[in-house]
């Protein structure tokens, strides 16, 4: 249950959306790997915070209170991913709120550091009352027994992975196909390439609010080099034209972003340099 119904920590990004109240909790950051761009690296990573071989990425998860839902999109890397990560049920916490109270999960899609903490470590549901909701297609790709022979043997551990929170949660999940609502004003968005089902989740109001997910990992790298390629995306040339058909419509639209792996909170829009684009803070 909910310690008190409008707890929320000072130091935690909260902003009103339309309808929707919207904290940004952190589950810790990522060290990543210069090989996640197949390009200037050496040159990118130190500008992250790195050095030339690793660089920490946040990651940012929201928390969306609607009317008498409290829904999270992605639940983090919980004990299954890297131990700088994993933080989000003990912020959480902080906030006042606790397991019990969330009533939906809304997967971007089923990487360790999105679906990790589905499960406790000793195999339980970590939400108990909420429902799950992800892709049709996310689905279908991750429940294939041949999946991980689509994938680079680095990323089988992902498979296995994707199959353990997936099913974990079978029972209550429900299967969602592009544009479909989840509840009034909250809709995923194709956003393919990543994983061959990934989804963002678009909220209505005050312009419109995609929450990206990995369709654009990061907001230095990926801003001012929409033409490289991510070294974790599954399918590398659908993934890019994704990248860039997102950014497109947020620069010309004006859209409102709040991104996984950004610098926290992640929430701002997207303005055109040049031939890129730069990132500017909400």
């Amino acid at each position: 249950m909910l310690a008190s119904r409008n707890a929320i920590a000072a130091d935690f990004h909260r902003f009103q959306h339309g309808t929707f109240d919207i904290t940004v909790v952190s589950d810790g950051f990522l060290t990543l790997p210069a090989e996640i761009t197949l390009e200037e690296r050496q040159a990118i990573m130190p500008r992250l915070g790195g050095n030339a071989a690793t660089a920490p990425v946040q990651a940012n998860i929201p928390l969306i209170r609607h009317g008498e839902d409290l829904i999270l999109i992605d639940t983090g890397s919980g004990s299954h991913f890297q131990a700088s990560a994993g933080k989000l049920a003990a912020n959480l916490q902080s906030l006042g709120i606790a397991p019990e109270a969330i009533t939906k999960v809304v997967f971007t899609h089923a990487h360790p550091d999105h679906s990790g903490a589905t499960t406790t470590i000793d195999g339980k549901v970590l939400y108990p009352n909420a429902q799950y909701f992800v892709s049709e297609a996310e689905w279908a790709f991750w429940t294939d027994r041949d999946c991980a022979t689509h994938m680079p043997s680095a990323l089988h551990d992902f498979a296995r992975g994707a199959q353990r929170d997936l099913f974990a949660v079978k029972d209550r999940l429900t299967l969602l196909r592009p544009d479909d609502e989840i509840i009034p004003g909250m809709r995923i968005q194709q956003t393919r390439g990543h994983t061959p089902g990934h989804g963002s989740i678009e909220l209505a109001g005050d312009g419109g609010l995609l929450i990206t997910g990995d369709a654009c990992t990061n907001d230095v790298i990926f801003f001012e080099n929409p033409a490289w390629h991510f070294g974790f995306d599954t399918e590398p040339e659908i993934a890019l034209k994704t990248r860039q058909m997102l950014l497109d419509r947020a620069a010309t639209d004006k859209l409102k972003m709040l991104g996984y792996h950004w610098s926290y909170p992640g929430v701002g829009y997207a303005e055109r340099k040049d031939a890129s684009y730069r990132f500017v803070s909400a």
